[in-house]
């Protein structure tokens, strides 16, 4: 073991209560998104991140920017560490988290601590790496003051609209020029070096017809009944959807999920207008395009033989899925190596069914592999359900795996 390891181990070990108090502070302030108001949150990190010594770049998005996004309020955080010449390496978390929900036994911005696990709603994804990645660099910057020589620059990006879409997020960091990396780190877990993930496509379709007086439904035209040979339709064709499957380990065969539905006036009226949301979980080898346009063809189809009916479809997302790039490997393999290092696991480089903003990182050229704080699986973390949670064993875990990871990257031969 290297004087470096030694000093990066040792801070991280000295600082790991400091972490736990660090994260907890991210998740007593709520950042839910919707509705996306997390300028508060933005703020309250960055002077958690200043109070550590760091400079932070607080770059807020333009109202009409954030409101085209749905959200209300968005300030990306940048903190720059340049220790020589060399590769840029970005590590990027998101602070926006999706509603509570119901179900909790604990407070969702209580970070309550029970048996070595925190809880609380973001602990998990992704607060957990706004901890993971500042303590990361914090000890690569003691084992730079020690002697280690290192060439390169670490950026921390700390954005906060994952959870619809990453627009306003990366993309806009990298369309404004704030940054221009070389390699990119997106917040994963613990136990896995992710290479690659589903793209997703989300349609807005809506049925109308004409109401009409209950007692005499056949002078109208009934949006609901066209609506239900169309859903029956969709829930046919989706059963072939099994019959494909990725050859990257962990992404699995395409899904798809109708998720939101409305429609009517009233019980004794006939429905004028139906509305539902589908989500098109697309494996990285399917053409989005593809996707959509068949999709397109099979709801409007549906909904021909129904006189007086007439189909709109709107695409409200359309996420490109993460493939490697060239350039990544050397990323992977140092990755995957510490982390079966310091876990005491194989971690090994595979795919994973769902989509992150990580993916407007290689959309640009940047190779980025996600990895950072979480147990085995997002379902024993409660990742997006009540009780989200984060062994803090975990934490300390990831934190030393991706400063250990950014010492061989930036290490001078």
């Amino acid at each position: 073991m290297s004087n470096s390891e030694t000093i990066i181990r040792s801070t991280l070990a000295a600082e790991g209560d400091a972490q736990a108090r660090f994260l907890a502070e991210l998740v007593k302030v709520p950042s839910d998104n919707p509705p996306g108001d997390c300028r508060a949150h933005a703020e309250r990190a960055a002077e958690l991140l200043e109070a550590l010594g760091f400079e932070v770049e607080r770059h807020p998005v333009p109202a009409e920017t954030v409101t085209a996004a749905g959200m209300i309020s968005a300030t990306n955080l940048v903190v720059r560490r340049k220790f020589g010449e060399g590769p840029v390496v970005a590590l990027n978390a998101h602070g926006d988290v999706v509603p509570p929900g119901e179900g909790w036994t604990k407070d969702p911005y209580g970070a309550e601590v029970v048996e070595g696990w925190m809880y609380g709603r973001g602990v998990a994804v992704s607060k957990s790496d706004f901890a993971t990645y500042t303590y990361a660099l914090i000890a690569l910057d003691k084992a730079a003051e020690a002697g280690a020589k290192l060439g390169g620059t670490v950026e921390l990006h700390f954005t906060y609209d994952e959870e619809v879409g990453g627009e306003i997020g990366p993309r806009w960091l990298i369309d404004q020029g704030i940054s221009r990396p070389d390699l990119s780190i997106g917040a994963g877990f613990s136990y896995n070096v992710v290479t690659a993930h589903n793209g997703c496509l989300h349609l807005a379709v809506t049925l109308e017809g004409k109401s009409a007086h209950a007692a005499m439904p056949f002078t109208g035209h009934d949006a609901l009944e066209a609506a239900n040979a169309t859903l029956t339709a969709l829930y046919d064709w989706r059963k072939g959807l099994s019959a494909q499957v990725s050859k990257i380990e962990g992404i699995g065969s395409p899904q798809c999920t109708v998720g939101l539905i409305e429609g009517g006036i009233n019980t004794n009226v006939v429905p004028d207008k139906v509305t539902f949301r589908l989500d098109r979980r697309m494996i990285p080898e399917e053409s989005p395009a593809a996707v959509e346009a068949e999709l397109r063809a099979l709801i409007e189809d549906a909904a021909k033989p129904f006189p007086g009916i007439t189909v709109t479809i709107k695409r409200v997302l359309l996420a490109a899925p993460l493939m490697p790039l060239p350039g990544g490997e050397d990323l992977t393999e140092v990755l995957a190596g510490r982390a079966s290092e310091v876990t005491g696991e194989t971690v090994v480089a595979k795919g994973v069914p769902l989509y992150t903003d990580a993916r407007h990182y290689t959309a640009s050229g940047v190779p980025t592999v996600l990895y950072g704080a979480g147990p085995h699986s997002i379902e024993e973390a409660n990742a997006h359900r009540a009780d989200e949670r984060l062994p803090l064993d975990d934490l300390a875990k990831a934190t030393e795996v991706v400063a250990l990871t950014l010492l061989d990257l930036l290490k001078e031969a």
